[in-house]
């Protein structure tokens, strides 16, 4: 019996060898030391006995064994031959009590190459052996920027001691962390790993049944989608099969994931493609549409803008479309929020909080036959569409103005989260203000790290007197005290410009989209994440003036807001320069994806992204979700 497996195990080897060499590829194992110096190999760490996944076995230590082995690892010697002999003694130990001695390998970015023990790594991986138990030592390659993602596996191991999850993209080991419910310095109980590969077994099998191996993407890349969509307790109670029916369902947020640019931009609203049929017969029944928020009208302010736009929405498509707020979706579970919304009938869910997109895409993914809307910026959810305001368009503005009423003097600058968009409007400020003065300096100062009061005193304490504060007023204070561009003096606050957040006209072109089609087939046209990023130009940002404002700087204003929305004026037209002076690369303008993106300040802004460390619990949360990489540590 022996003799007839090393017989096919011989069949399988020539038959690599063959196939390699056909394409110019050698037929043989990889050799460590042909591109790993002596030297660096004695300085390797030990890791002691491990459970190394036998895919990642790829090849030996030295050339003693070189020919011996096709690159599978299949033998490649004559059956007569002594080698023959000592690898079919190995087949039958393995197969009567098991192979038990470990072999010696040394790991190399998470890859393997025996010292001791190939025949035993042959004979394993004829049989698809998932793991193989080996004396590991690492050698650490020097750190580069273009091997940052394998220090990153190096940190994850060190706590976790799991090997067999591979992640890709900048961040994707501290994402799974995460995902896991994880800190990054805790120590991983027996137990936990037991599981975690239980359930990744599962995932594995399930991925290559769903044909994984056809996609450009890492099989961890996968998992992280699956983890995101799904949740690590939900997977944890799956097997192969229910494990392959959730891949189905979230194919398409996988396959995105290969995707060099995810997103898909949209600046303007699409035109409504109203089809013969619907105009020769209108819908009778109207649509139904669910707002959810993660607080109430009456404390949050942003809720309070979106609730407006709501029934500004309804009124305006009265007969069309029928909306439904429902409000603290968080002092409940968001997930029944959102099952109940779905169960009331409706088919259209806009979930107007960044902080309600995890539980919005798992609800996307079971219910495909609801179109489903989240309020934030740069994310890349195929199941998802995602709405923002180019608010930095009003900033830019805002800043000229700041630079005409400063005299020379710095002004202040207080941002809330950092999360996508927030820097492009601090940065639109700054270039507002060097437009008018090109000595003028922003001063930036956060209200997420110790809260509004504690961020507007940090500037005053530096004499600055003129600040643009926040979007949205906050619940408490007077509105011209918290709201845009103010002047502190002695006797109070003077509100000089306020930017408007337009959701009434958001939400009637978003409906009005929906009712006509235009959205559905706008999703079937692309197969990237749609984002709309709506500005002056659509009607959904706007600008206030106060009466104490000079009408000399209005109709400057007045001049720079139409021609933001004609066009002809763009904020961030180069050449740009960032705070350490450096020119920032761009062709002409930046592109909407570059401004989304955008975590380097302006060379004329003192301050910086503040440490995530130092955030709010509440910015935090956000941050967790559509946070820029700085503030994510």
């Amino acid at each position: 019996m022996s003799e007839a497996y090393y017989r096919e195990a011989l069949k399988r080897g020539q038959k690599d060898a063959r196939a390699r060499a056909s394409r110019g590829q050698s037929p043989c194992l990889p050799v460590l030391d042909d591109f790993v110096p002596a030297a660096q190999s004695l300085q390797g760490i030990d890791l002691g006995l491990v459970q190394v996944p036998a895919a990642f076995v790829v090849g030996t230590k030295s050339r003693a064994r070189e020919n011996a082995f096709a690159a599978n690892f299949m033998p490649l010697m004559d059956v007569k031959s002594e080698f023959a002999v000592k690898w079919q003694r190995l087949c039958q130990a393995h197969l009567s009590e098991g192979i038990r001695e470990p072999i010696k390998a040394y790991e190399y970015f998470n890859r393997f190459y025996v010292e001791e023990g190939n025949k035993r790594v042959s004979v394993l991986k004829f049989f698809d052996a998932p793991q193989i138990a080996a004396h590991v030592i690492r050698i650490l390659p020097e750190r580069t920027p273009e091997n940052a993602g394998y220090f990153e596996f190096v940190d994850f191991y060190a706590q976790s001691r799991i090997n067999e999850i591979e992640c890709s993209r900048p961040g994707g080991y501290a994402e799974l962390r995460s995902l896991l419910g994880k800190a990054p310095d805790a120590v991983w109980t027996e137990d936990e790993r037991k599981r975690l590969r239980t359930v990744w077994y599962y995932f594995r099998t399930a991925f290559d049944r769903c044909g994984g191996e056809k996609l450009t993407l890492l099989p961890g890349d996968a998992f992280l989608v699956l983890l995101e969509v799904f949740g690590y307790e939900a997977l944890q109670k799956k097997g192969t099969e229910a494990m392959q029916q959730m891949l189905k369902k979230a194919w398409e947020e996988i396959v995105l994931k290969q995707e060099p640019e995810p997103v898909e931009v949209h600046m303007t609203p699409p035109e409504e493609k109203t089809g013969l049929i619907q105009k020769v017969f209108p819908a009778s029944k109207p649509i139904r549409a669910a707002f959810l928020y993660d607080g109430s009208p009456d404390s949050v302010a942003w809720t309070r803008g979106h609730e407006q736009g709501r029934l500004f929405a309804q009124q305006a498509l009265e007969g069309q479309v029928e909306t439904t707020a429902y409000f603290d979706v968080f002092s409940e579970s968001p997930d029944a929020a959102i099952e109940r919304a779905v169960q009331d009938g409706n088919t259209v869910i806009f979930a107007t909080s960044p902080r309600l997109l995890p539980v919005s895409l798992r609800a996307a993914v079971e219910h495909p036959e609801v179109t489903f809307f989240n309020c934030a910026l740069n994310t890349n959810h195929r199941y998802i569409r995602t709405y923002y305001a180019r608010m930095y368009e009003i900033k830019f503005i805002i800043g000229a103005i700041a630079g005409a009423m400063a005299g020379g003097e710095p002004v202040g600058y207080l941002a809330d989260y950092p999360i996508y968009g927030q820097v492009a409007g601090v940065n639109a400020f700054a270039l507002g203000m060097q437009m008018v003065d090109p000595r003028a300096r922003v001063l930036l100062e956060w209200s997420s790290v110790g809260g509004h009061e504690a961020a507007q005193k940090r500037l005053l304490d530096r004499g600055v007197r003129l600040i643009s504060s926040q979007d949205l007023t906050r619940w408490g204070m007077d509105a011209h005290e918290s709201l845009g561009l103010s002047l502190i003096t002695e006797s109070g606050n003077v509100n000089l410009a306020q930017p408007l957040w337009q959701w009434g006209t958001y939400y009637e072109r978003l409906l009005r989209l929906v009712r006509s089609n235009s959205a559905k087939q706008e999703y079937a046209g692309t197969s990237k994440a749609l984002n709309y990023y709506w500005g002056l130009s659509a009607g959904v940002v706007d600008l206030r003036y106060s009466e104490t404002l000079p009408p000399s700087v209005i109709r400057l204003a007045e001049t720079l807001k139409n021609a933001v929305r004609s066009g002809l004026c763009r904020p961030f037209t180069g050449p740009l320069y960032d705070q350490k002076g450096k020119a920032i690369e761009m062709d002409g303008d930046l592109t909407p994806e570059q401004i989304i993106r955008m975590e380097e300040l302006m060379e004329n802004i003192d301050g910086s992204i503040p440490p995530y460390n130092e955030l709010t619990d509440l910015a935090k949360a956000t941050v967790d979700m559509v946070g820029v990489d700085k503030a994510r540590g």
